[in-house]
């Protein structure tokens, strides 16, 4: 029986991080416990230390912090005190050599923070501004970094900034917990990309558009350490003339299809990917099963989809058709405010 985590917005009745066991063969969740600690943990992160598995979940507020957890038992356990990261509205986080690193929505910044080898995050040895604009009146009059994670060579960091249009490629010294900038992408204007996957080759990333709903495919250099925009792709019939915000891209573990989710339209996009994955075509639109998918997950057996519905409160889950790559409602679980799914 494996294990789900699912995060939630505190401020909007739910119930902090939700624990919940997944049956191995259907997927279906049963929540099991919960802990509030911190307000708003809307995104969670797991990592693998001395002292065992880790949990991580950002407190996405004014005042930005992270909190870390002991997951040994069948209730998280925090950490010690949540850590400030220095940075305004912290949306995603992840491990990378041995530092927590935190993309800060409302300061549109990266906090670096160093891990002790319990786990335990100290104060942070780098934040990383970022800057410039774009052309939406409201959501792009500063930076708003959104995501950040490793590209999988492990030697680049990838921040994805809605407020300036643009990825940007960073180093992370592993030793001082320094991030430095290597490169800096430029999407077409507007585009307000929100996150991005990368395909199982290695070779091409997936950036989806959050006020253009799109996916831009990109070639991504790992020796040089280099994004270039290829394609694009629109995520929802009819194109910009639809109200629709995606949120979050998967992409299949053969390389062949790429999913996303898309609030307003309250979707799950279908898209087929080529051999080289260098092209993406749309398949089909099917019920996201709730209301504002935040967030969509891929099960670790890659046959499962899970979608964590905001505004509706709850988790559904997908069985998946990898020849067609068509998700297949199968079931839904009741969480208040869900904004995040991760299994361990």
């Amino acid at each position: 029986m494996g294990r789900a985590f699912i995060g939630s917005f505190t401020s909007a009745g739910g119930r902090g991080i939700v624990v919940a066991d997944v049956d191995p063969d259907t997927g279906a969740l049963t929540v099991t416990g919960a802990v509030d600690s911190v307000a708003d943990p809307s995104y969670l992160a797991v990592a693998h230390t001395e002292a065992g598995p880790v949990l991580y979940a950002v407190s996405e507020t004014a005042a930005g912090a992270v909190a870390a957890y002991d997951i040994s038992g069948p209730v998280p356990r925090p950490l010690g005190a949540p850590v400030a990261v220095c940075g305004d509205g912290p949306t995603h986080l992840t491990v990378v050599h041995g530092h927590l690193l935190t993309a800060n929505y409302g300061s549109g910044s990266v906090t670096v923070l160093p891990l002790a080898a319990d786990g335990t995050p100290h104060h942070p040895s780098s934040v990383l501004h970022h800057e410039g604009s774009g052309p939406h009146p409201d959501r792009q009059l500063t930076p708003h970094a959104h995501q950040v994670l490793p590209d999988p060579s492990g030697h680049w960091v990838l921040s994805v900034d809605l407020g300036t249009d643009s990825v940007r490629i960073c180093s992370l010294h592993p030793e001082t917990g320094v991030l430095a900038l290597h490169g800096e992408t430029a999407l077409p204007p507007g585009t307000g990309p929100r996150h991005l996957a990368f395909h199982p080759a290695g070779g091409h990333v997936y950036v989806l558009g959050e006020l253009r709903p799109t996916v831009t495919v990109c070639r991504w250099d790992p020796a040089a350490g280099t994004l270039e925009p290829v394609g694009e792709t629109p995520l929802v019939p009819g194109g910009e003339d639809v109200p629709a915000l995606p949120s979050a891209p998967v992409v299949s573990h053969d390389g062949r299809y790429l999913w996303a989710a898309v609030r307003g339209t309250d979707t799950i996009a279908v898209l087929a990917l080529d051999e080289t994955g260098e092209t993406a075509e749309p398949v089909a639109s099917v019920p996201c099963g709730g209301h504002w998918p935040r967030d969509l997950v891929l099960h670790p057996s890659g046959t499962r989809l899970y979608a964590a519905n905001e505004r509706s409160g709850d988790v559904t889950r997908f069985d998946l058709n990898l020849t067609t790559g068509l998700p297949h409602r199968t079931g839904s679980l009741s969480v208040p405010a869900a904004s995040n799914v991760i299994f361990v």
